[in-house]
C-alpha cells in the first residue's frame, strides 16, 4: 500500500512537504525524496533536528505543539495507520480538541507497533472499510464516534460524545445507528439506541440526555418536544398543550451577560403564560425523582388525571400516583 503522502511528495518535492506538516518529517519520507542516510543524520547530529519518535523528526528547535505531535504520531505508526477515536473526532470537527489528549490512532490486525509515550495504538481487523477518504487518513465520522464509545469508561461519557459529536451537524444520529449494526463487540451496545433515539429526538446534551430518560421515562411522563423555537429562542423541553417549559443548564453562570438571557427568556415565557422550571445536573442526576414531581405538579394542573410511575417503591412520585388513583 502506498503512503498517503507520496503524491503530495512527487508534485511538491520534500521541502513543500514538511512545511505543510508543521515541520515534521518522517525517516521514510527522507529517503523516498533520495536523500541519504549520512545527510539524515547530519541535521540530527548538529541538534538542528530532534526525533519525536523513532524516524519521526522535527525540523525546528522550538516546543512541539498539539498539531505537530498528532502528526508525528501518525507518521511513525507507519503506511496503514489513520487516526482514531478522540483524535480523529477532533480533526473532523465532531469533538472539541484538548492538546492534553493522547493521541489515537489504530492500524491493521496484522501489524504491530511499539507502544510510545502520548501514543495509544488500536488495531482493527476491519481497518480500510473504516477510513474516510481524506488525507492525512482517519476514520469516518460515525466510526470515531463508535471508536470512543467502545473505550468510554461510563455510558454517560460515551452519550456525552455522541450528543456533542451529534450536536456538531458533522454527523447524525441515524449514521451512527447504521454503523452501530456492524459492530456486534461494541461496549455499552446494548444501551446505546434509546441514547441516540433522544439525540434524534433534539437532545443536544448529555443533561438533556439525562433528564428525558431519568425524568420523563422512568416516571412515565409524557414526552416533551426538544429544541422548541419561540422569539427566536430555543427551549430544551416544552411540553405542548400543557404551557411548560423546562431549562436545562449544566454550566455555572458566571458571566452576567448569559444570567441576563436566561431571566429574559424565563420572563418572555412568562408573558406567554407559560411558566418554568430550570434544573442543573445535580437536580437531574441525584434529585431525578423530585424534579419529576414537579413537572408532574405542573402538568396536572392541565391535565388532573395524569399517572406517573414510580421508578422505586422509594420514589417519592408514588404519593401521587395513590392520590391520582383515589
Amino acid at each position: 500500500m502506498e503512503w498517503w503522502w507520496m503524491q503530495p511528495l512527487r508534485e511538491k518535492g520534500i521541502d513543500a512537504l514538511i512545511h505543510d506538516q508543521g515541520q515534521i518529517v518522517s525517516r521514510a519520507q527522507l529517503l523516498a525524496a533520495g536523500w541519504s542516510e549520512p545527510r539524515i543524520r547530519r541535521p540530527l547530529r548538529n541538534r538542528r533536528w530532534r526525533a519525536v519518535h523513532p524516524g519521526v523528526y522535527v525540523t525546528h528547535t522550538g516546543p512541539i505543539g498539539y498539531g505537530e505531535r498528532l502528526l508525528a504520531a501518525l507518521l511513525y505508526a507507519g503506511p496503514e495507520a489513520a487516526w482514531s477515536h478522540y483524535t480523529a473526532a477532533e480533526q473532523l470537527g465532531l469533538i472539541k480538541p484538548d492538546p492534553e489528549r493522547r493521541v489515537y490512532v489504530t492500524i491493521p490486525e496484522h501489524r504491530k507497533v511499539l507502544p510510545r509515550a502520548g501514543l495509544v495504538v488500536h488495531r482493527d481487523e476491519h481497518w480500510a472499510a473504516r477510513l474516510a477518504a481524506v488525507a492525512p487518513p482517519r476514520r469516518t465520522p460515525t466510526e470515531a464516534v463508535l471508536d470512543i464509545v467502545g473505550i468510554a469508561p461510563s455510558l454517560d461519557e460515551a452519550a456525552a460524545v455522541i450528543a456533542e459529536a451529534c450536536q456538531s451537524g458533522r454527523v447524525g444520529a441515524e449514521d451512527i445507528l447504521g454503523s452501530l449494526a456492524h459492530r456486534p463487540r461494541l461496549r455499552h451496545r446494548s444501551s446505546l439506541r434509546p441514547i441516540i433515539a433522544d439525540v434524534v429526538a433534539g437532545s443536544h446534551s448529555l443533561l438533556e440526555i439525562r433528564y428525558a430518560r431519568d425524568v420523563e421515562r422512568r416516571h412515565g411522563l409524557p414526552r416533551g418536544h426538544r429544541q422548541r423555537s419561540v422569539d427566536h429562542e430555543f427551549t430544551d423541553v416544552h411540553y405542548t398543550g400543557f404551557s411548560l417549559n423546562v431549562e436545562l443548564d449544566g454550566r455555572l453562570h458566571l458571566v452576567p451577560q448569559q444570567r441576563w438571557r436566561d431571566l429574559d427568556r424565563d420572563n418572555r415565557a412568562t408573558l406567554r403564560t407559560e411558566a418554568t422550571l430550570r434544573y442543573g445536573w445535580f437536580d437531574v442526576t441525584n434529585r431525578a425523582c423530585d424534579a419529576a414531581v414537579q413537572v408532574l405538579q405542573v402538568l396536572r394542573r392541565t391535565n388532573p388525571f395524569l399517572d406517573p410511575t414510580p421508578c422505586s417503591p422509594s420514589c417519592p412520585i408514588t404519593a401521587f400516583r395513590n392520590i391520582s388513583a383515589s
